[in-house]
């Protein structure tokens, strides 16, 4: 059996919620099959959610980690392709923080790539019924941190170990009075289920269309 650690965020700019961690939540009360789940819930703080991170990846020693954020705004589960290494904090972070063009690791490579089957879980996801993409960007604010980080992290300490970065939209209760778009917490949970089983099962990636003009 794979195990997989998913990890989500505390709610960040003023929202009450935050669907990565309503996700997680949701995954880890009905995992799927072939699939051991372990959550966390990381601060949306920078440094801060780096250090809870390792600190779960040492704990649930796992297979595969797979980070999630919610990413307002987008219309589907989104797949991210590559992290860089760079905060540019649009707005603060939770304790008032606001980095701007600062490394996240002095010296670390300009950007890592994912290392799980990118394209193949995107497919996998679409071929369920539900709403997906291949992401070219993770911004440059405290998910894009967790995602460099975590790359970091497997890449000098842990190269057995595979990981991620998937975005996730509001759910409908939070946009109301945004006219934005949303995907239910469910089915956001259902999307990831099939990204965990699929990225448990192969490490090999498909051939496909997934790119983007801007």
């Amino acid at each position: 059996m794979t195990r997989v650690l998913l990890t989500g965020f505390a709610p960040f700019e003023g929202n009450d919620v935050n669907t990565s961690q309503q996700a997680v939540e949701a995954v880890a009360t009905d995992p799927p099959p072939g699939v051991e789940v372990v959550t966390a819930e990381l601060p949306c703080v920078f440094g801060e959610a780096l250090d809870a991170l390792r600190e779960a990846v040492a704990a649930a020693d796992p297979d595969v980690v797979l980070c999630l954020g919610q990413a307002g705004g987008r219309p589907d589960v989104t797949v991210e392709r590559v992290a860089i290494n760079v905060d540019d904090a649009r707005i603060p972070d939770n304790s008032g923080e606001q980095p701007i063009d600062a490394p996240i690791v002095e010296d670390g490579p300009a950007a890592y790539f994912t290392t799980l089957p990118l394209k193949a879980c995107v497919a996998a996801v679409r071929e369920a019924g539900l709403p997906a993409s291949v992401s070219q960007t993770a911004g440059t604010f405290v998910c894009n941190h967790v995602f460099y980080g975590l790359m970091h992290l497997l890449a000098t300490e842990r190269p057995d170990t595979r990981g991620g970065f998937v975005h996730v939209p509001y759910a409908p209760e939070q946009v109301t009075d945004k006219g934005e778009p949303s995907l239910p917490v469910g089915a956001t949970a259902d999307a990831l289920r099939v990204i965990m089983v699929t990225a448990a099962g192969r490490t090999d990636d498909i051939k496909a269309v997934g790119g983007a003009t801007h």
